[in-house]
C-alpha cells in the first residue's frame, strides 16, 4: 500500500510548457482526499517553490537535491545540510581557471557574475509557474563576494557549452562532495532559455533525494515498500532504484528507465505523473 508519492518537479509535473496538466493536479487532489501524502522533491530551494508547494497541498518537501526537508504542513525543518567555505572555494578556484560559469544557491538567494544557464532558465521560471520570492543577486567575482559574506550555501553550479568530466574529477580529486552532471543537448536540449549545455550540479557529500527520501520516511514511519518515487532526470535515479514503486515518465532519460520498475507510456505534457498515480494507487 502506498502512503507516500514523492515527486520531482520539472519534467515530471511539469513540461516545457511551464503547465500542469489537469490530469495530474487530479491526481494529487485525489491523493490528498485519501489523506496519502504528497512529497515535492526537487534540486531546486524551496524559496523558488514555496508558492507552488502550497499550491498543490504538498505535505512535505525535499529541496536541492535532498540538502534540506521541510514539513510543510507545518513549516518545520526536518533536516539541512551545506557546503563548506573550503569545498566552496576549491570548487570556484577549478571553475575559474577555466573561465566557466559559477553560479550558487542560499536559503533566498542567488548568487551570479551573470544570467546564462539554469540560473537564467530560473529566473524565467521564477516569474512564471513559481512566483517565487527567490533574488538574484548579479556579483562581478563571486569568490571574493563568498569570502566576505560567507553565506551559507546549499548548492553550487558549474555550465559550460563544453563536456565537464574532466572538471568533475578534478574536483572528486580533491574533495568528497556529490556531483551530478547533466546534459541539456539534442533531445534534452534546454527549450526554456533555448540553448544547449552541461552543468555540474554540486552538493555536499552523500545528498541525494534517495537518502533524503530514506531520512523522511523514517521521520514518517514509513517503510519504503510504502513510497512511490517518481522522476525523468540522473539525480532521480537512486530514488527510483531504492523505494518501493520506482517510475519514469516516458521523456525520461534512457539510464531513469533502466532503473526504474515502470516506465510510462504518457511523457510529462501527456499527463504521465497521473499515469503513474492511477496505476499503483486506487482511490
Amino acid at each position: 500500500m502506498i502512503r507516500l508519492v514523492a515527486s520531482d518537479i520539472d519534467g515530471t509535473i511539469i513540461g516545457e510548457n511551464n503547465k500542469i496538466t489537469s490530469q495530474n493536479l487530479k491526481a494529487i487532489n485525489d491523493m490528498r482526499q485519501s489523506n496519502i501524502d504528497f512529497t515535492i522533491c526537487t534540486g531546486k530551494p524551496y524559496s523558488m517553490v514555496k508558492d507552488f508547494c502550497k499550491n498543490l497541498h504538498a505535505s512535505y518537501g525535499i529541496f536541492g537535491n535532498g540538502n534540506q526537508i521541510i514539513d510543510l504542513k507545518t513549516g518545520k525543518e526536518i533536516f539541512r545540510k551545506t557546503l563548506s567555505q573550503e569545498e566552496i572555494n576549491i570548487c570556484i578556484s577549478l571553475a575559474r581557471k577555466e573561465n566557466l560559469h559559477i553560479h550558487l544557491y542560499t536559503e533566498n538567494e542567488v548568487i551570479t557574475p551573470e544570467l546564462l544557464y539554469m540560473d537564467l532558465r530560473n529566473f524565467i521560471l521564477k516569474d512564471s509557474i513559481f512566483h517565487s520570492d527567490l533574488e538574484f543577486k548579479i556579483v562581478p567575482n563571486i569568490q571574493e563576494y563568498i569570502n566576505q559574506k560567507q553565506p551559507t550555501v546549499f548548492k553550487l553550479i558549474i555550465s559550460s557549452t563544453s563536456n565537464l568530466s574532466k572538471l568533475q574529477d578534478e574536483i572528486e580529486q580533491k574533495v568528497n562532495l556529490t556531483i551530478y552532471r547533466i546534459n541539456k543537448s539534442n533531445e534534452y536540449k534546454d527549450e526554456i532559455i533555448n540553448k544547449e549545455y552541461q552543468y555540474l550540479d554540486i552538493t555536499p557529500s552523500k545528498t541525494n533525494k534517495s537518502e533524503a527520501l530514506e531520512t523522511l520516511s523514517k521521520y514518517l514511519k514509513l517503510s519504503s515498500s510504502e513510497v512511490m518515487a517518481i522522476g525523468d532526470n540522473l539525480n532521480d535515479i537512486d530514488m527510483i532504484k531504492h523505494f518501493g514503486v520506482g517510475v519514469a515518465v516516458a521523456n525520461a532519460y534512457d539510464a531513469v528507465k533502466k532503473v526504474a520498475n515502470y516506465t510510462t507510456v504518457n511523457n510529462v505534457d501527456n499527463s504521465g505523473f497521473a499515469e503513474a498515480v492511477y496505476k499503483y494507487i486506487s482511490f
